[in-house]
C-alpha cells in the first residue's frame, strides 16, 4: 500500500503561502537586537529576540535591505545619537516572508528611533522607583566622606578620552598637588558594561581600605550609549558600595540613575578633577589666611611690647643723673657717696663730693651756713 506524501518544495509553498496569508501587510513588531551583521554589499541581517524572566522565547532572521539600510540606519543615529546595535529594544516594521529555500525571515522597511529612546527611558524610570521602593536611592550619601581625600579607585577604560583628560587635569594641577590614583579597567559603554562596571567594583572593594573615594569616568555619548548606567544591578550595586562613589558620566545634559544613587556625581571627568583640586586649594587658601592673620595677631603684640619697652627706656633716659647733669645742674655726694638733698647734718671738715657733667670735685666742707645766707 503506497504512503500519501508531499514533497519538500510543496510543504514549502504551503508554509510560505500559510504564513505570509496570515500577515499579507508590513506590521510593527517589538523585539531587541540580539545579533546584528552589516555585509559590505549593503545588506544588514539581524537576529529578532524576545526574552522574559524565564530566558528566551522567541527569535527570528531579518534582513535590512541596502536600498532600505542606506536610508535607515543614518536616520536612526541622527535621532537617537547612536547607530544600530546589539542589545537595543527597537519597534521595526517588517514584512513577513518565507522562502522554499531559506525558510522564514522577516524584511524590515522601517525601524522607530523614538521608540528606543522610550523604552530606555521606561527602564530608567522602573530601575528608580525600584531602588527607591527598596531605599537604596539615598544610601550612599549616609557615608562619611574624608575632608581632603587622595587615593582614588579609578573605574574607567583606560584607552577613553575622558579617562586621559581627568588624568591628566587632576596630576598637573597648577598647585602641585599630589594625588594617588589606581586604574580599574572596565567596559563603559554597551549591553556588557554594567556587568563590567560591577566587576571593578568587586575588585575595588576587596582592598577597600586603600582608597578614600571611588571614581567612575565616562566621558560623553549618546543617550542610548550611556543608557546602561541606568542598569538596576549596576545602580545597586553603587548605591550599597561601602566606599563613597563619585561618578562623572556624559555630556552637561546628561543624568543617569547611576549619578543618583552616587554620593555625589559631576557632569564630566575633567569636572571632577577640578572638584577635586578646588578641595585643596580651598584648604590652602585657608591655612595661608590662617598664617596671615596669625602674623598679623603676633605683630601687634610685639609692636605694643615695642612701644612699651620705647616708653620705659624714654623714662629710664629721663631719669638717668647724667641727662641731668648735662643741662648744667650738680649732684652734691656725703662722704659716704650718697646724694645729699639738705645741707643740713652736714659739719666744717666734712668730705663732700660735687658731681658734673664733665667730672667730679672732692671738697672739704669749711662752714655750714643757714637757711638765710648770705644775710
Amino acid at each position: 500500500m503506497e504512503k500519501e506524501f508531499v514533497s519538500l518544495f510543496e510543504l514549502q509553498s504551503r508554509l510560505k503561502s500559510g504564513i505570509e496569508g496570515l500577515f499579507p501587510s508590513r506590521i510593527w513588531l517589538r523585539a531587541e537586537i540580539s545579533a546584528l551583521k552589516a555585509r559590505p554589499g549593503g545588506h544588514c541581517y539581524l537576529e529578532l529576540s524576545q526574552s522574559d524572566e524565564t530566558g528566551l522565547v522567541a527569535k527570528a532572521q531579518a534582513v535590512i535591505w541596502s536600498s532600505k539600510y542606506r536610508f535607515i540606519a543614518p536616520y536612526f543615529e541622527s535621532v537617537t545619537g547612536t547607530a544600530l546595535s546589539e542589545g537595543m529594544a527597537v519597534l521595526v516594521c517588517v514584512q513577513v516572508t518565507y522562502s522554499q529555500l531559506y525558510g522564514f525571515s522577516l524584511s524590515i522597511s522601517d525601524i522607530d528611533p523614538e521608540f528606543s529612546l522610550g523604552e530606555k527611558e521606561r527602564v530608567r524610570q522602573q530601575t528608580i522607583e525600584r531602588l527607591r521602593s527598596e531605599g537604596l536611592l539615598d544610601l550612599q550619601k549616609t557615608l562619611d566622606s574624608p575632608p581632603l581625600p587622595r587615593r582614588f579607585a579609578v573605574i574607567s577604560a583606560e584607552d577613553a578620552a575622558g579617562y586621559r583628560d581627568f588624568m591628566r587635569h587632576l596630576h598637573e594641577n597648577p598647585y602641585g598637588f599630589t594625588f594617588d590614583t589606581v586604574l580599574f579597567p572596565a567596559l563603559m559603554q554597551g549591553a556588557g558594561s554594567p556587568e563590567s562596571i560591577v566587576s571593578a567594583l568587586d575588585a575595588v572593594a576587596s582592598s577597600a581600605d586603600d582608597f578614600d573615594l571611588t571614581l567612575i569616568l565616562r566621558g560623553g555619548g549618546s543617550r542610548l550609549d550611556l543608557a546602561c548606567y541606568d542598569d538596576y544591578e549596576l545602580c545597586s550595586h553603587v548605591a550599597q558600595f561601602p566606599i563613597p562613589v563619585f561618578t562623572a558620566i556624559g555630556h552637561d545634559q546628561d543624568y543617569h540613575v547611576c549619578d543618583m544613587v552616587a554620593f555625589s556625581f559631576l557632569k564630566t571627568p575633567t569636572a571632577l578633577a577640578d572638584e577635586i583640586i578646588g578641595w585643596y586649594a580651598d584648604e590652602d587658601a585657608g591655612l595661608l589666611d590662617f598664617a596671615s592673620r596669625l602674623r598679623l595677631a603676633f605683630a601687634g603684640k610685639i609692636g605694643l611690647m615695642e612701644n612699651r619697652v620705647n616708653l620705659l627706656e624714654a623714662r629710664i633716659k629721663g631719669a638717668d643723673p647724667r641727662n641731668i647733669l648735662s643741662r648744667g645742674y650738680v649732684l652734691a655726694l656725703d662722704g659716704k657717696g650718697v646724694a645729699m638733698k639738705a645741707a643740713a647734718g652736714q659739719k666744717a671738715g666734712d668730705h663732700v663730693s660735687l658731681m658734673f657733667a664733665d667730672g667730679l670735685l672732692k671738697c672739704i666742707v669749711e662752714d655750714v651756713l643757714g637757711p638765710g645766707w648770705p644775710d
